[in-house]
């Protein structure tokens, strides 16, 4: 382990490849790294992901308009593979000049619309069907509430637990304490509000438990950074009996499918432009054909 003391310089200079599972990847400057446009599917929304936990919030949602029965949602969902470096095309940096997924263009609009941010796609998405956001000024301020709570409290969670953690090069004591604090913190305010309500904003189903359900529902099922015996998710019992609820829906199911290239084969779904997708084109049946 490295010297665990650490002078920062009077000017900061970036040291490429300077550790850490995402370090090829990251750099100080935004910007196209590369000219390639986006592909475009025939469908009115085209969605640029991978099925990380924000990218998981879109395709939920996706799939729960559709489930809903609005067909005006139909979408083309294409994989966009960040460890490789695809958000720094030219074309991707067009729709989201943060290159971060998801990225959404709403060709159904003239001209398209692009929305970037998880959260505001959901919001996004939630306002133009007139779906799982309350018309109620309360409720609605109150989904909103969490919906912004989850957007705050992520990169706390992911960036900074989820690194230190477990993608760091070295661990320090630390960055890791400061970060489970906050991160155990937040798994009680959950708990709390779960408490007393059937979902996050309330008896109603809403944006908000696709924004929380991705992260905090990973976390205490310990599908993200390996972590819930050393945060004691089976302490919050609350948060455990709305994540199990949440998995049974079947257009959550499907939604964490899409854009995903892990895990078992049978569970990825690359690219998604038809509903039929689920059934035919999984990587266990594309691999199977070609075998």
């Amino acid at each position: 382990m490295s010297d665990p003391t650490y002078t920062p310089p009077k000017v900061w200079k970036w040291e490429q490849g300077n550790g850490g599972r995402f370090a090829s990847i990251n750099r100080p400057i935004a910007g196209a790294t590369h000219d390639k446009d986006l592909p475009v599917g025939e469908h009115p929304f085209q969605l640029y992901s991978l099925a990380t936990p924000n990218g998981v919030k879109a395709t939920i949602m996706f799939e729960e308009l559709l489930e809903k029965g609005i067909k005006e949602a139909e979408y083309d969902a294409w994989l966009i593979q960040i460890m490789e470096g695809d958000q720094f095309s030219s074309g991707f940096v067009e729709v989201n000049p943060n290159s971060k997924i998801p990225a959404l263009l709403d060709r159904s609009e003239d001209p398209a619309v692009r929305v970037f941010e998880s959260g505001s796609i959901l919001f996004y998405l939630a306002e133009k069907f007139g779906a799982f956001l309350p018309t109620d000024r309360a409720r609605r301020a109150e989904t909103m509430n969490w919906l912004f709570w989850q957007m705050a409290s992520a990169p706390i969670l992911g960036g900074g637990f989820g690194h230190f953690y477990a993608y760091a090069p070295e661990k320090y004591e630390y960055p890791i304490n400061r970060y489970t604090m906050e991160v155990k913190r937040q798994l009680d305010v959950l708990d709390r509000q779960l408490a007393d309500n059937q979902y996050i904003a309330g008896d109603e189903y809403t944006i908000a438990d696709m924004a929380v359900w991705p992260w905090y529902g990973s976390l205490v099922k310990n599908t993200v950074y390996e972590a819930a015996e050393f945060l004691e998710a089976h302490t919050y019992t609350n948060v455990l009996r709305w994540t199990n609820e949440l998995a049974k829906r079947p257009a959550v199911q499907r939604g964490r499918m899409v854009n995903r290239a892990w895990g078992e084969l049978s569970s990825q779904l690359l690219e998604r432009h038809d509903a039929s997708d689920f059934d035919l084109r999984t990587q266990d049946k594309l691999e199977g054909k070609q075998s």
